[in-house]
């Protein structure tokens, strides 16, 4: 790794421990969103060392679909064990049972929108008044509109328009009654300086990352896993491929790449040659040209 890759990471890295910190300070109680993706992973790596010797002073939420891969929440249970974390569970299953949110019907349901009630409800419920994730803005183009400090309204809404400036990383944390924040610490970060970090670091990742065989159809341009939360239709092939997962999340919308890479050397030189962004195997970000940031308005991550 060259030293401008080391000096760089090491920028990203001071920047975002920045943020947590500043986080902690300006809130009464924050929370940090996990979801087992690496972007999360990393997040959480960079607070444990924000605040070390010291705990994390803010425990871990994932917000669980019921449609995990296996091999996310093995590792979810792992890592959280590992640094010590304190680790709360908001049930989109729990949200359906309720009749706070309603089951999607159809070939392409996905429990996937349904996230946004559930996390309003877990912030509301723990009083949380800021949740920090992983999100960057080299994702996609609404992620492009976020501060690192983003405020929502007491409707957990988001105004891409009234966004508050953030000049010489002066972060404006104040808000009224009901209101919260999402704070972005990895903001400036790309895929790549994603991955170089996770090498440098040597974190662990779930194994769904690098390649192995998984049995998988063609929908529509996005190759999803066969699991027991997709019916295949009549007119799909199920096939064996050598296949790994750029980014993680509800098993009904995320799709895989064809990929031989097995390391994180590999993964590397793989991203450096890619065309389309990690988002682009997202089958929820292709229901509309304007999916991600109507999600957002309403309160999504």
């Amino acid at each position: 790794m060259s030293n401008y890759t080391v000096n760089h990471l090491a920028h990203l890295e001071s920047e975002a421990i920045y943020v947590l910190r500043e986080t902690a300070s300006q809130f009464n109680k924050p929370v940090l969103l996990f979801s087992g993706g690496k972007d999360s992973i990393v997040v959480a790596h960079l607070a444990k060392r924000a605040f070390w010797p010291g705990k994390m002073p803010f425990p871990l939420m994932h917000v669980d679909t019921g449609h995990n891969f296996p091999e996310t929440l093995v590792y979810r249970d792992k890592f959280v064990a590992d640094i010590g974390a304190r680790l709360e569970v908001a049930s989109v299953q729990n949200s359906i049972d309720q009749g706070r949110v309603q089951e999607e019907k159809g070939p392409n349901a996905s429990r996937n929108a349904l996230q946004t009630v559930t996390l309003l409800d877990a912030l509301e419920e723990g009083e949380y008044d800021a949740a920090i994730g992983g999100a960057r803005r080299d994702e996609e183009k609404a992620r492009a509109k976020e501060r690192f400090f983003s405020h929502r309204d007491e409707f957990g809404q988001w105004d891409p328009k009234n966004q508050r400036p953030e000049l010489w990383n002066l972060f404006n944390g104040r808000k009224a009654q009901g209101e919260h924040f999402r704070v972005f610490p990895l903001s400036n970060w790309t895929e790549m300086d994603v991955w170089q970090y996770i090498k440098q670091e040597r974190i662990p990742l779930p194994d769904i990352y690098f390649t192995h065989e998984r049995d998988v159809i063609n929908r529509n341009g996005t190759l999803l896993a066969v699991t027991d939360f997709i019916t295949v239709a009549e007119n799909e092939t199920v096939e064996t491929r050598r296949v790994r997962f750029r980014t993680v999340g509800d098993a009904t919308c995320t799709g895989a790449v064809e990929s031989p890479a097995a390391t994180l050397d590999e993964v590397i030189a793989e991203v450096a040659a890619a065309r389309q962004t990690e988002r682009g195997t997202r089958a929820d970000d292709k229901r509309s040209d304007t999916a991600m940031e109507d999600r957002k308005k309403a309160g999504y991550f």
